[in-house]
Formats: structure tokens, sequence, C-alpha cells
């Protein structure tokens, strides 16, 4: 009778092992990144076209002689200019009192 008893507390240990859930461990290390492929082969570049020529331009015509130009004349003497006037009173800023004396 004593391994029936144990054989029922092994059954029922196993049977109710399957209901208890622990959390997640820490997450493991990362592994290593793949190799990455060689990079494709480029193709050559194409030719370009040609250029077509310059077409012709024509010559260009004669200018005619140029015509004589006349001697310039003199120009006659600067007269004098007369004396300057004299420009009157300025006016005194800030309310002054202007007193004004006659020429004699």
């Amino acid at each position: 009778m004593k391994y029936a008893k144990m054989l029922v507390v092994a059954v029922a240990t196993i049977a109710l092992g399957g209901c208890i859930s622990l959390p997640a461990g820490p997450p493991g290390p990362q592994g290593a990144t793949g190799d990455t492929g060689a990079t494709g082969y480029t193709g050559a570049t194409g030719n370009t076209g040609n250029t077509g020529a310059t077409g012709y331009t024509g010559a260009t015509g004669s200018t005619g002689a140029t015509g004589y130009t006349g001697a310039t004349g003199d120009t006659g003497a600067t007269g004098n200019t007369g004396a300057k006037g004299n420009t009157g009173a300025h006016g005194v800023p800030n309310g002054s009192t202007v007193v004004v004396v006659p020429a004699r």
C-alpha cells in the first residue's frame, strides 16, 4: 500500500504540473549577423552620339569710309560774375527775441 500512495502522489504531481506556469526568464544573447552577399556588376556606359558640324556663317560686309568732321570753333572768353549779395538775417530758435538794427 505504501507504493500505491506514492504512485498516486506522483501521478497527481505530473497532472497538476502542466497547469502551473512560471514567468519567462531573461532573453538570451543575440546571434551573430549573417554575411551580406557581393554587389552585382554594373554595366558599361553607352556611347554618346556625334554632334553635327556647325554651318557656315557668311562674310561680313564692308563699311564705307567715315566722312570728315569739321574743326571745332573756339569758345569765347568767360565774363566776370558780379559780387554776391548778402543774405538776410537767420531766424533764432526757441522763441528768442530778434532785434533788427538798420544799416547806417
